[in-house]
């Protein structure tokens, strides 16, 4: 068995103020990533952390980008437990989004109309929610997201486990004290 970890975040942002104000939900992005240490993080989002409108697929780290401009993202870490055949489907799936990255978009107005709980289908742009469905999906790993998925629905996973809630820039810090935490019981 594997873990895949979802990386819910709220950095203040315009973008992430609007989509709060409207949801009423305390994160406002996802991302997902193939490892604890959140080094392999991949979402839809901002190309340039200067500008929201502008966006793709991300490689996202904690101390880079958006998450470097915006230094008090709070942000909440949960995973689930696939198997490894799914994990290697979702490597896959990541590698493609990778190398084909300049075919894809980000949704802006497909997040405008989930605001307003209706649905806009456009090839090769995703929001982030969006894309973390369609990925999981093709790695079939089942997880019963809505039709039109929001960062929330990631809160309330089944099976899912949270193991870290707090500013994102602290997260490895956690982390590390955890394992050696850990390795002292041992």
């Amino acid at each position: 068995m594997k873990r895949v970890y979802f990386v819910l975040t709220y950095s203040g942002t315009i973008l992430g103020r609007i989509i709060r104000c409207k949801t009423g939900k305390m994160y406002t992005h996802v991302s997902i990533s193939l490892d604890e240490n959140l080094d392999r993080m991949y979402s839809f989002s901002r190309l340039n952390p200067y500008n929201c409108f502008i966006g793709g697929f991300v490689h996202e780290r904690i101390n880079m980008g958006s998450f470097k401009r915006f230094k008090n993202t709070k942000a909440m870490v949960c995973y689930i437990e696939i198997t490894d055949y799914q994990y290697e489907k979702l490597e896959k799936q990541i590698e493609m989004f990778e190398e084909n990255r300049k075919m894809y978009k980000f949704n802006v107005l497909g997040l405008i109309y989930i605001l307003f709980n209706k649905r806009i289908h456009r090839k090769n742009y995703f929001y982030c929610a969006e894309f973390i469905k369609y990925i999981l999906g093709n790695a079939n790993i089942n997880i019963k997201l809505p039709d039109m998925p929001r960062p929330e629905n990631f809160e309330k996973l089944k099976n899912s486990t949270i193991i870290y809630e707090g500013l994102l820039n602290r997260y490895r810090d956690t982390v590390i004290l955890q394992e050696y935490e850990m390795a002292k019981i041992s």
